[in-house]
């Protein structure tokens, strides 16, 4: 069923996250709003406090929101990166994620963003992907999960996706995209950005 009402897109931003993997995705849901007249997708970066983000490699990014005034969040994103690790025993921030998630339409995790969710165990006994060089590390972090290390992304349970590192996010976000809106759509985004889409799980 394809979804014709406008999403917010939140993308959650931390200290040393992987700037493919939630610029990415960023691209990806703004373009397609960008080229369907903006109508499709608010897309919008969010984190602790508003102060610049240093991702990884040393980009500063300014957060739009905190979690202070976030708005309601119908498609909640959490990349990955190096700052996975700090986040994961950062009890204010994964009590904002669980309540985001609570509310969202969809939670999508990208590389090792996905041990926020298992963190949380929100993938025990679900399927999941995170980066190809965490899996024996996350067999810890996610005991019942079933990783999926040959797949590019996965349905992990009916609001949740998680994909592979870093540009699988990519894929996963023009995947999101065609479900809510269609493979015309999908696939006119892919071609303003002149990206050849990996459209298999």
């Amino acid at each position: 069923m394809k979804i014709t009402s406008k999403k917010a897109v939140g993308i959650l931003l931390f200290d040393q996250v992987e700037v493919l993997d939630f610029a990415g995705p960023f691209e990806v849901f703004s373009v397609a709003s960008e080229v369907h007249d903006f109508s499709l997708f608010d897309v919008f970066t969010v984190a602790q406090s508003k102060q610049p983000i240093i991702a990884v490699n040393g980009l500063s990014v300014n957060p739009k929101y905190d979690f202070s005034d976030c708005p309601d969040v119908n498609i909640l994103i959490i990349p990955g990166g190096v700052g996975t690790r700090a986040l994961l025993k950062n009890q204010l921030l994964l009590d904002w994620v669980a309540d985001k998630h609570l509310k969202s339409d969809l939670t999508l995790s990208i590389c090792t963003g996905s041990g926020v969710l298992g963190k949380l165990g929100l993938l025990e006994n679900k399927p999941y992907c995170t980066h190809q060089s965490v899996y024996e590390e996350f067999k810890q972090l996610i005991p019942t999960g079933f990783s999926q290390k040959e797949k590019r992304f996965v349905k992990s349970d009916e609001r949740i996706y998680t994909s592979g590192g870093i540009s699988a996010g990519i894929d996963l976000s023009f995947h999101i995209v065609e479900q809510l809106h269609g493979k015309e759509v999908a696939n006119a985004t892919a071609d303003y950005m002149e990206y050849d889409r990996i459209t298999k799980m």
